[in-house]
């Protein structure tokens, strides 16, 4: 692709470098951010600097802050459960849902040995702390992970962690999603679903 100036290029190469951004995509983002107001691309640079330069991780939860002590110790949430996910957009997943007012650990990625990713390389040993003093406070670990080779290791390796403590381990439900159809679901998914078969509870 032939750039009209040498500026248009550059742009173009750093914001093709964002995940499911192509060239030509970056291109139309390139000559859009040209037409706005130069006010309104200097917010998204300054906001964009901002973003890498003052994030923080919460020191207890590791989840993105804007300080290193998030909101995770309040008592408005249930300080006897942790659930433990791989990422924050997890966290705002699953806080979406209603669902859950527990704690939160982040541990920032999975074990993948492939990967040369190892159990030091992510927040599990902080993990484990929080169990050991809590007091018996913590009564629940929730082990939400991806249910890949990877995510199932990483559970393998937290539960073998956990086994000095006197705590409850869990994981979320994997199964056949609502709406879906037994002939289009995976072979894994479906005996998943039927190993870890539950009461049917009739709904009016």
């Amino acid at each position: 692709m032939e750039y009209p100036s040498k500026l248009i290029e550059k742009a173009v190469n750093e914001i093709s470098k964002l995940p499911g951004i192509g060239k030509k995509t970056a291109m139309r983002l390139a000559l859009h951010l040209l037409k706005q107001p130069a006010e309104e691309t200097h917010l998204l640079s300054e906001s964009l600097q901002k973003l890498r330069d003052d994030t923080r991780y919460c020191r207890t939860c590791h989840i993105i802050s804007d300080t290193e002590d998030c909101t995770c110790k309040t008592i408005s949430k249930d300080q006897s459960v942790i659930c433990v996910v791989e990422d924050t957009p997890d966290v705002m997943a699953i806080q979406n849902t209603g669902q859950y007012n527990g704690l939160f650990h982040v541990l920032g990625g999975i074990i993948s040995p492939m990967d040369g990713i190892g159990p030091e390389d992510v927040k599990i040993d902080s993990l484990i702390q929080r169990v050991a003093e809590s007091d018996g406070e913590i009564k629940e670990i929730i082990l939400a992970l991806s249910t890949t080779m990877e995510g199932d290791t990483t559970a393998f390796y937290i539960i073998k962690k956990l086994e000095p403590y006197d705590i409850k381990i869990t994981t979320i439900a994997r199964g056949i999603p609502i709406g879906g159809e037994l002939e289009y679901t995976d072979e894994l998914t479906l005996g998943r679903s039927i190993l870890t078969r539950t009461v049917y509870e009739q709904t009016p």
